[in-house]
């Protein structure tokens, strides 16, 4: 269960924070319900997961594999492209994330 609750948190995040831009600073009601109950739900269930996981493998997960899914609705949703250097960097993060999740002993599998 704490990678299927590692999963919504992320999820969650991301919803979050791609909806941050449609807010205009909180200036728009029903983004900014969105980006509150967002983060909301992806802190409670980041916290679930913490009862499993190391910290650092859940935060890395989860930060790492939002980085690159919000990067993705930046490009895709928002038009906000990326160069070589970002793609470069995002893959890192990706090889990163594998490579903690499949070969590191610190995460239980």
């Amino acid at each position: 269960m704490n990678w299927f609750y590692l999963a919504i948190a992320i999820v969650s995040e991301v919803i979050a924070t791609s909806a941050l831009k449609a807010a205009e600073g909180f200036t728009q009601l029903v983004p900014s319900i969105v980006v509150v109950v967002g983060y909301a739900a992806a802190f409670y269930f980041l916290s679930l997961t913490l009862r499993t996981l190391p910290i650092g493998i859940a935060y890395a997960a989860w930060s790492g594999i939002g980085i690159v899914l919000v990067s993705l609705i930046g490009w895709f949703v928002y038009r906000q492209p990326l160069d070589a250097a970002a793609i470069i960097g995002i893959s890192l993060i990706i090889i990163g994330v594998v490579i903690l999740n499949f070969f590191s002993k610190s995460t239980p599998h």
